[in-house]
């Protein structure tokens, strides 16, 4: 079992002008369309076990990001997200199609994940949100988080998966501490979340953990975030057992979304990414950036990076610039353009925003550069 820490009012509040550290603003030459009639979201990477990227001949990696067609409203993509394959070479991004085929999926649509090749280097393992039912007639925002496995073919050319197998559901919601994802209202910013599972193996036990992002079951309030943990469980059912949650924003924060652990210099490092619109209006509310926490031990003992939370945030020019940070092992950090211009109607750029550099040194982290 896991030791829960609070994010609390208290953190967000000491936060001062001279306390956050914000990202470059984002310029019309850094927002390259992946491919004109798709705009993608929520990234990652095909990774060893170690969290660092798979890469093939010529050191491309292979990306899975959420996509779907562009919209006039943006928030209608969440309806419509399926994962998708992008190459990153030295020329930039390529789209390579979708990753699973059209009827493989158990929901409406996909959500975020992160996918993992074995020691074979052809065997990938994807662990993702299935959002809603197959065939449902009115979409619903039911989150189940499924794995499933492919093969990983034409390396030296456009990579793809194929044979796609192994489909299953396999964190079990525990209703003592994870509220049901039908409970909360259709409404994008204040759904309940079980979904975004990130595969970590310890590097100290040798255990593999999912952490995901949930809502907590036992709460009073609408804003009820937390960050969830399954652990591997070969004597479990689904291979999978279902543990408390390690990090509550119980009354402070809707939504923790994509948590993720990197282990660095005797540190783990939780990170995960919300946004100011999800905070509860009645209490200290924080920009819409990359928040933390980071303890000697992977289920207990932490404490709030910075001691706010905050790790970096979007420019106060635009608030909205970039959203869903996900920090690799070298300590590089993606995201995607979401609204990147103040000055009009909102602009969606879906698409991959710079990557930035973080430090971490102890309970600190800051910016590089």
């Amino acid at each position: 079992m896991t030791n829960l820490t609070f994010w609390t009012a208290n953190h967000v509040a000491a936060l001062t002008d001279g306390d956050v550290s914000c990202t470059a603003r984002i310029a019309v030459q850094d927002v390259i369309p992946i491919c004109d009639e798709l705009g993608i979201w929520d990234a990652w990477p095909i990774q060893h076990v170690d969290g660092h990227p798979y890469r093939l001949p010529e050191g491309r990696e292979i990306w899975m990001a959420l996509g779907a067609p562009r919209f006039d409203d943006p928030d209608d993509r969440h309806g419509h997200a399926r994962i998708h394959l992008i190459l990153r070479e030295a020329q930039g991004w390529r789209h390579l199609g979708p990753a699973m085929p059209e009827t493989f999926s158990p929901g409406s649509r996909e959500w975020s994940g992160s996918a993992v090749v074995g020691d074979d280097g052809m065997t990938v393992t994807l662990y993702f949100t299935a959002t809603g039912r197959r065939g449902e007639a009115i979409p619903s925002f039911e989150q189940r988080i499924f794995s499933a496995e492919a093969t990983l073919d034409g390396v030296f050319g456009d990579p793809r998966l194929i044979d796609w197998r192994g489909l299953r559901e396999i964190v079990e919601r525990d209703p003592a501490h994870y509220m049901s994802t039908l409970q909360g209202p259709a409404i994008v910013g204040q759904i309940k979340a079980f979904r975004d599972p990130a595969f970590f193996r310890d590097p100290i036990g040798g255990s593999d953990y999912l952490f995901f992002a949930g809502s907590c079951a036992s709460s009073q309030s609408s804003y009820n975030g937390v960050v969830g943990v399954a652990v591997a469980d070969k004597a479990a059912p689904t291979g999978w057992s279902t543990i408390s949650p390690v990090i509550s924003a119980d009354g402070l924060n809707n939504e923790l979304e994509r948590p993720h652990v990197i282990h660095r210099d005797g540190f783990y490092y939780l990170f995960w990414s919300t946004q100011k619109h999800v905070f509860d209006p009645a209490g200290p509310v924080g920009p819409t950036g990359l928040y933390g926490m980071v303890s000697e031990h992977l289920l207990k003992g932490w404490r709030p990076i910075n001691g706010t939370g905050l790790v970096f945030a979007n420019p106060p020019e635009a608030p909205a610039q970039a959203y869903s940070w996900l920090v690799l092992p070298d300590l590089s950090v993606t995201s995607f353009v979401d609204d990147w211009r103040v000055d009009g109607d909102r602009s969606f750029g879906g698409t991959f925003a710079p990557f930035v550099r973080l430090k971490l040194q102890g309970d600190n982290a800051s910016l590089e550069g």
